[in-house]
């Protein structure tokens, strides 16, 4: 099989690191910014007893302010930088958390310091739509976080990185694409690379039609053997990154055990040494899976979910109690049980956490226990949560998700005090056709019949334009799928009835626009 390698390079990731962290409160960060997201940033260290920049951001970049200047230097082109300390540590723990969030995407994963990633993407590019479709997930996701990133793939690891560094992107044709990248790509030490452009070397296509005795003459042994790497001619194996082992406790019986007593002893055993291992480890359960291995081959699989990770016993044994009490055939031991294992496939990190003196942290924590044990009685199913989407489109603003499954709520827009809310809590799905008379035809409605009912329009507010989304085809009797412009009204009848009523398309996108209602106010 053709190994096929996808890099990623994070040119700013320590300004953007630091961004992200301050932006969710961190406290390793230690509230260095204090400043509006687009000023300019710049990150210091002292070099030879003077402050030189680290790192600096996009907006700095556009002002000339660059890498390797003097703090003072910098500061005479743009007296309002802004100005932290560099964290080579923090940038270097950053990185690998990006790479091991790119484990979803590949199982060989190598990190690249000081900003890089590749991915050996051979076998499993197929899953998400080809390499085109990888890169376009990878790079929504890193955006969505605030990360910014340049991608390439080829058939070297050493030739993805240096595509993505130094090409022009999309590349076309690789092996012209690598041929003609400068020497910087190489990745030698910057003697090395100035001895090459003094002799007049400036691309690797030049270096490539000198003979290889030559080069090694007069460049060294690095020269060739990063130049062969990087076109191919020479595999150099990536040391991805070592994955850690499922956590996984187990019981074995010489002798078949039955008794339920000495069964919930032995569970409550494995579940506490479950916990020190996550305790080492500095996680949380977020799956549990007992099996139990009857003496004549049958097996019994219970499996627990929780909404948020954690490692105390109790909680999870009487998850498990609610689990059994669920089952519509009771568990039967038979001639009794010669093994019991104990398998965590989920897990996520878990800090000490100290209560506040409000007590919020206890109330959040009683919620997600009774959220937990409706889901396991019930079934994960039939407890949703509404999640809000980042969406114009009304009925696309929320999903309904699980709601052991979804993360903690956020807070949800508000309307001002004293106003009514702009946006009703009762959607229908699909909005329901109303047969509406206007004053004019693109005026708002006078009277509309609903359900064989006539209702008289008595105040009216609006109307608020909702556009359709640019890649959703024009046209359709449905509001669901047309990419019709809007125009909503808030309606309340002669009876003081309140509705949310939008005609779904312009006159002049439809000789005939359509009327719906959408929703209902309290």
């Amino acid at each position: 099989m053709t190994r096929r390698y996808l890099a990623l390079w994070f040119p700013l990731l320590p300004t953007d690191r630091l961004r992200i962290q301050e932006g969710m409160g961190s406290a390793a960060t230690g509230g260095q910014l204090d400043a509006p997201p687009d000023a300019p940033l710049v990150l210091v260290a002292k070099v030879k007893g003077a402050l030189r920049l680290g790192a600096v951001d996009a907006h700095a970049r556009a002002l000339g302010i660059a890498p390797g200047q003097t703090l003072a230097d910098a500061r005479a082109l743009h007296p309002d930088l802004v100005v932290a300390d560099m964290d080579e540590d923090a940038d270097r723990h950053w990185l690998r958390r990006l790479a091991e969030h790119c484990i979803a995407w590949s199982p060989r994963v190598t990190v690249i310091p000081p900003d890089g990633v590749t991915l050996d993407i051979a076998g499993s590019e197929h899953l998400f739509g080809g390499e085109a479709g990888l890169a376009a997930q990878a790079e929504e996701t890193f955006a969505a976080i605030g990360m910014r990133v340049r991608m390439a793939a080829a058939c070297t690891a050493q030739g993805a990185q240096a595509l993505a560094r130094h090409a022009r992107l999309p590349v076309g044709d690789e092996r012209q694409a690598l041929r003609a990248l400068p020497v910087q790509a190489l990745g030698l030490d910057e003697e090395a690379t100035l001895a090459l452009r003094r002799a007049g070397l400036k691309t690797i296509g030049d270096l490539a039609s000198r003979a290889a005795a030559s080069i090694a003459a007069r460049f060294g042994a690095d020269a060739v053997t990063a130049l062969r790497r990087l076109l191919g001619e020479e595999h150099a194996p990536i040391d991805p990154l070592a994955q850690p082992e499922p956590l996984h406790c187990e019981r074995r019986f010489a002798e078949p055990v039955a008794l339920q007593a000495s069964i919930a002893a032995c569970f409550v055993d494995l579940l506490r040494e479950a916990a020190r291992m996550l305790e080492q480890r500095g996680l949380g359960g977020r799956r549990f899976v007992l099996t139990l291995f009857r003496s004549d081959g049958a097996r019994h699989r219970l499996a627990i979910e929780t909404g948020l990770p954690t490692r105390d016993p109790a909680p999870v044994l009487r998850l498990f109690d609610e689990r059994i009490g669920a089952l519509a055939d009771p568990l039967d031991p038979g001639f009794g049980y010669d093994r019991i294992t104990l398998f965590l496939p989920v897990t996520e990190p878990l800090a000490a956490s100290q209560p506040a003196l409000d007590g919020g942290e206890q109330e959040a924590g009683a919620l997600a226990d009774l959220i937990d044990r409706l889901s396991t009685r019930l079934g994960p199913g039939t407890l949703c949560r509404l999640v809000p989407q980042d969406s114009h489109i009304p009925e696309q603003a929320q999903l309904a998700l699980p709601a052991i499954h979804a993360r903690a709520p956020v807070h949800w827009p508000t309307p001002p005090a004293g106003e009514p809310p702009l946006r009703p809590l009762f959607l229908f799905d699909p909005p329901q056709p109303v047969e509406v008379i206007a004053e004019v035809p693109d005026g708002p409605p006078h009277r509309f019949r609903w359900r064989r009912k006539l209702h008289e329009v008595r105040l009216y507010e609006g109307p608020e334009r909702i556009a359709a989304e640019w890649w959703r085809r024009k046209g359709g009797e449905d509001p669901g799928k047309g990419g019709l412009t809007r125009d909503y009204y808030r309606i309340e009848d002669v009876r003081g009835r309140r509705y949310w009523i939008f005609r779904h398309g312009l006159y002049d996108e439809k000789p005939d626009p359509k009327w719906y209602l959408h929703g209902l106010f309290a």
